[in-house]
Parts: structure tokens; C-alpha cells; sequence
């Protein structure tokens, strides 16, 4: 995978406690907390510990589909736990360089989005440019010997 930890990483600083954030879970592989400028009922994002830069660095290896799932796993219990009569729910990747923070982040949506507009801010463009779901970056990095 990627590194450790980065200085001016604002979601590395998060993960090691030097910002204040409201946690919403935490464990040895990920943390989540709610997205700042939330776009939806309920906005989390679900990141590794380890700094990881984009999607781009996953690889079809079995630690970066495990933990990507985690990361899916997470996302939808805390979504489930919190908002469990919403209409929908979304989960997905922002794909360089939409990205705004170079730190693998999970966005984990209770839909409706608030306001409606910023729908368009988690479009996909492609396959490989705008905004990813989950299921079909689990897809693309599956190990070989999982197919």
C-alpha cells in the first residue's frame, strides 16, 4: 500500500487524534467521523489509518479488498445505526483529481442530498474518472485468485 502517516494530512491528523473531531468509529484499520460540509441526511467518510493517497494506489491484492470492504462495512452499520429509515444509501469513492483531500476516503451518503444540486458532485464520468461506487472499485481491485 501506501505510508504511514503525513504530517500535513488533515485526515493522517485526524486519525491520530491532533484534530478535533467527533469520532463516529475507530478501530486499527479505519476511522470514521462526519463529512464537514455534509451533502446528505447523513455524510460520512470512512478512511484508513495508513495514509493512503487515492484509489489509484489500490491494487487487486487481498489487504486492499479486505480493506476496502471494511471500510464499506462500516460505513453502512453506522448508516443503518443512524439514519435507518432514509430513502436510499450511496457509498463511493471521489477518483483523481476530483478528490479533495489526497487521503482514500469513503463517502457514506443517507440519502436524500441537501441540498438536491450536490447530487452532481458524486456523478461518474467513466470508469476510471469522477466518482466511483464501492461495489464497482471492489470489483475492479478483486484479487485474481478470488474471480
Amino acid at each position: 500500500m501506501a505510508g504511514a502517516l503525513s504530517s500535513s494530512c488533515i485526515f493522517c491528523q485526524i486519525t491520530h487524534a491532533s484534530t478535533p473531531t467527533t469520532i463516529l468509529h475507530q478501530d486499527d484499520k479505519v476511522v470514521a467521523f462526519q463529512d464537514i460540509n455534509p451533502s446528505a441526511l447523513k455524510h460520512y467518510l470512512v478512511i484508513p489509518v495508513e495514509h493512503i493517497p487515492t484509489v489509484k494506489q489500490l491494487q487487486r491484492r487481498a489487504e486492499d479488498f479486505a480493506l476496502v470492504s471494511n471500510m464499506l462495512d462500516v460505513g453502512r452499520a453506522l448508516l443503518e445505526r443512524d439514519a435507518p429509515h432514509a430513502e436510499q444509501y450511496r457509498f463511493g469513492f471521489h477518483q483523481p483529481p476530483f478528490n479533495s483531500v489526497n487521503h482514500l476516503h469513503l463517502h457514506c451518503f443517507a440519502l436524500p442530498y441537501k441540498p438536491r444540486w450536490r447530487a452532481v458532485k458524486y456523478l461518474s464520468l467513466g470508469p476510471f474518472v469522477g466518482f466511483i461506487e464501492a461495489e464497482k472499485l471492489l470489483e475492479r481491485i478483486k484479487p485474481a485468485s478470488s474471480l
